[in-house]
């Protein structure tokens, strides 16, 4: 089982922190920066071991060479980005293996928002046996990445993969975008009562204070556009209207 922490980082940044409960093992994703991680591990007492990287942008990376610096950890990230990924001693592809400790977890290859990005499947890693994803800025709640380097053929391939996978399991993203992009998908769909009823619970949860994510897969098939766009050319269209979207 992991125990998994957030860290806010930057401005709207999400870093996670991932210990395995039967080993002591941890691990961070996308740390963008250090100092915020090793204090958050101290504070807990956690020996970082690794670091798993979903692309290259600097606001995932920014922290790996200080923190593999501190503790020695091995740094492992998308192979085609290892030449922009700081520090980086393995590259890896859809179907590799991945461990934190006894979790043991997978690689999916999820191109889109950049060419290798990748996301990282723990199955049963969950504190109720439900599965673990960590995705970067391929799938966020109600949302998806900006296609930077990939196609909307490639988005929506990466999200039909995602979406395969249990409806419980449970969606690390790394941004705290999600009333934001509520807002949007209420405009790509505003007849789905489910976003209306999900947006109502996201504006009440921020005006506490609270984060809006981790999401589940079930979730995202009810209330997010880019997941529920029956094909690469609505999810397009949908992707360039978010990009232009000021409401």
């Amino acid at each position: 089982m992991l125990d998994i922490v957030r860290i806010p980082a930057l401005s709207d940044n999400y870093i996670w922190l991932a210990r395995d409960s039967e080993t002591g093992e941890a691990a961070v994703i996308d740390p963008a920066e250090a100092a915020p991680t090793l204090a958050k591990a101290e504070e807990l007492g956690w020996e970082i071991s690794q670091i798993l990287n979903t692309h290259w942008h600097p606001d995932h990376v920014g922290g790996n060479a200080e923190i593999k610096d501190a503790t020695g950890c091995k740094v492992t990230g998308p192979k085609g980005e290892e030449e922009k990924i700081v520090a980086i001693d393995r590259a890896v592809v859809e179907g590799d293996r991945v461990a934190i400790g006894s979790a043991k977890g997978r690689v999916i290859d999820v191109p889109g928002h950049t060419a290798g990005h990748n996301a990282y499947y723990f199955e049963g890693a969950g504190k109720d046996g439900e599965g673990v994803l960590f995705c970067g800025d391929t799938l966020f709640a109600m949302g998806c990445g900006r296609l930077f380097e990939g196609t909307p053929a490639q988005m929506h391939d990466s999200l039909a993969k995602l979406a395969g996978l249990p409806t419980d399991t449970k969606v690390y993203c790394a941004h705290e975008y999600t009333q934001a992009n509520g807002r949007f998908a209420l405009t790509a769909e505003p007849e789905n009562e489910a976003i209306r009823r999900r947006q109502d619970q996201v504006i009440a949860m921020r005006e506490r204070g609270e984060a809006t994510v981790p999401t589940t897969i079930g979730a995202e098939l009810d209330t997010n556009p880019f997941v529920r766009a029956s094909d690469a050319e609505e999810l397009g269209r949908r992707r360039d209207a978010k990009d232009s979207f000021s409401g």
